[in-house]
């Protein structure tokens, strides 16, 4: 059974303000909600029209109704099972070796998730993320990366700040910049990515040390940009490759 309080407080927990409050998130469907308890991160309570999470303590295991779980799910489809986690301690930042991914004012949940897992699959374990960059426990953001949030580091912080201290080169994708696919690039490196509609910011861009761009194959040379997860794909898999 659900109460109609927990139906309440659980709905609350797609606004960041009310995350913030209770410093919880919610996870949807086996898979991520799977990915996350082999993590670190805490589970409060499971809901579900199903048992099949038999790693859970009963105690922490809520069987409901599909129609309950309608009730709380963000999803158009909902996905069998839902679960409340503690929102951590927040995130450190870890060592400067290896790629690290800066995102300069990312808004779409769906880029932020793929992001993730782009991420997790080129072995990029750390993202710095500006404070205007759309929350990591956004219910689509979470869904999106499909179980990564377990695995990649996601700070917070004032970007220009750290672009600033930071001793390592500073890549950033622009259209004005060098040919991706005949630069060398450094694997010890931070590669900045820009809002959807405007690109990385001009402070930002004055912190940039080296320029890179995916150069159009197109005849017709029209197209404005590539979206900024897919341009993400390409350049992790580029800097993999020189490496």
């Amino acid at each position: 059974m659900i109460s109609k309080n927990q139906i309440k407080i659980i709905n609350s927990l797609q606004q960041k303000k009310y995350r913030k409050i209770h410093q919880q998130f919610f996870a949807e469907g086996k898979k991520v909600i799977q990915e996350l308890l082999n993590s670190n991160f805490e589970l409060i309570e499971l809901f579900t029209t199903q048992e099949s999470f038999p790693n859970v303590p009963k105690s922490q295991i809520n069987t409901i109704f599909e129609a309950d779980l309608k009730k709380i799910s963000a999803l158009v489809t909902p996905n069998e099972s839902l679960a409340i986690f503690k929102i951590p301690n927040e995130n450190k930042l870890k060592t400067d070796n290896g790629l690290t991914i800066a995102l300069d004012d990312i808004r779409d949940p769906g880029n932020m998730g793929t992001i993730i897992r782009l991420a997790d699959w080129f072995g990029v374990l750390q993202i710095v993320c500006s404070n205007e960059t759309v929350d990591v426990y956004n219910p689509k953001v979470v869904q999106s990366t499909m179980g990564s949030l377990a695995r990649v580091n996601v700070v917070y912080l004032n970007l220009n700040d750290y672009l600033k201290t930071c001793n390592l080169p500073v890549y950033g994708t622009l259209l004005e910049g060098e040919n991706i696919y005949s630069e060398k690039l450094n694997r010890n490196a931070v590669v900045v990515l820009g809002n959807e509609s405007n690109g990385i910011s001009a402070t930002i861009q004055e912190l940039i040390t080296q320029k890179i761009t995916i150069p159009r194959f197109g005849t017709l040379q029209e197209t404005e940009s590539l979206n900024v997860a897919t341009a993400t794909a390409i350049v992790l898999s580029e800097f993999c490759r020189n490496n």
